[in-house]
């Protein structure tokens, strides 16, 4: 234990800590009654430090030392829940916890393969708007504040966002025939800064086979209303998610011209009682894309 103690740079009395609460010990038996510390074991301890000098907490660095090399029977860190009975209500909250987990220590290692990895395997087991709202999303957030005006730490944050981004990409099918003969123009309000729930919008459409124009960059109004101009899209999506953003003057700047499109208002930034007649009001990004398919090409959810 002590060359390994020196081999890390920590005390030996730290080692056996990590070794009694997280499992982090030697898995080699030796002919008396010693353990020693064999390759992986090293390379758990190593992981498990890279993560803490990321600014990961003790557990979340334990945990995500296990999750990159796993071992039988190892403990988990600290407390962990119970699971709950199969078939109860608490399977699918369960779920969404752990992912959300395992995301959250990889990001915090700053280890963008295994950030990447997860975010594939999460989009594929929930699918992509259950993944956004009840894992990806939450996770953006807690690390948001996490570090809100500090300059130390936003880092992770902002890897994280890439990674979703590019996420939310590979999860958009290119449609050769989409089911839609217009497309549906989804954008954000100007000067919107939070416009990732968009890719998960046109991510969730693209599986149902509804093709959409995607404006990522929120565009100035009169941009805005020559795009809707040129595409004569069947729908028109805005999003908002900050209050005082949005300026519900934007539908009509948008819905000039011979070709009308079905108006939509998306997102917590609206103000569903001052919106004009026309515009409905869509609150979050499940029921938004129900909705939409439904006007599209007439599905009941």
């Amino acid at each position: 234990m002590a060359s390994v103690a020196r081999r890390l740079g920590v005390a030996p009395s730290t080692l056996r800590t990590w070794d009694r609460r997280y499992g982090l010990g030697p898995s080699r038996h030796t002919d008396g009654r010693h353990r020693r510390y064999g390759t992986s074991d090293i390379g758990r301890l190593e992981l498990m430090q890279r993560a803490l000098l990321s600014g990961a907490s003790t557990a979340e660095a334990a945990r995500y030392a296990l999750e990159q090399i796993p071992r039988s029977g190892s403990p988990q860190p600290e407390e962990p829940e119970e699971p709950p009975e199969p078939g109860t209500a608490d399977d699918g909250h369960e779920v969404r916890s752990r992912l959300a987990r395992r995301l959250s220590t990889a990001a915090l290692a700053m280890d963008v393969h295994a950030v990447q990895r997860m975010l594939a395997d999460t989009v594929a087991e929930l699918g992509v708007l259950p993944a956004w709202t009840g894992v990806l999303e939450p996770v953006l957030s807690a690390l948001r504040a996490r570090w809100r005006g500090a300059s130390a730490g936003a880092e992770v944050e902002y890897l994280l966002a890439e990674c979703v981004y590019a996420a939310l990409i590979r999860a958009t099918p290119v449609l050769d025939e989409p089911r839609n003969t217009r497309p549906v123009l989804l954008g954000c309000v100007p000067e919107e800064r939070d416009t990732m729930p968009m890719y998960a919008l046109a991510a969730s459409l693209a599986g149902r086979r509804i093709g959409a124009q995607l404006f990522g960059v929120p565009l100035p109004a009169d941009v805005l209303a020559v795009a809707v101009r040129r595409s004569a899209p069947a729908a028109v999506v805005l999003w908002a998610h900050r209050h005082g953003m949005a300026d519900t003057r934007l539908f009509a700047r948008v819905s000039r011209g011979r070709q009308r499109s079905r108006l939509f208002a998306c997102g917590p930034g609206w103000d569903p009682s001052g919106l004009p007649d026309k515009v409905e009001h869509l609150p979050d990004l499940q029921g938004a894309a129900d909705r939409i398919e439904h006007v599209l090409v007439g599905v009941h959810h």
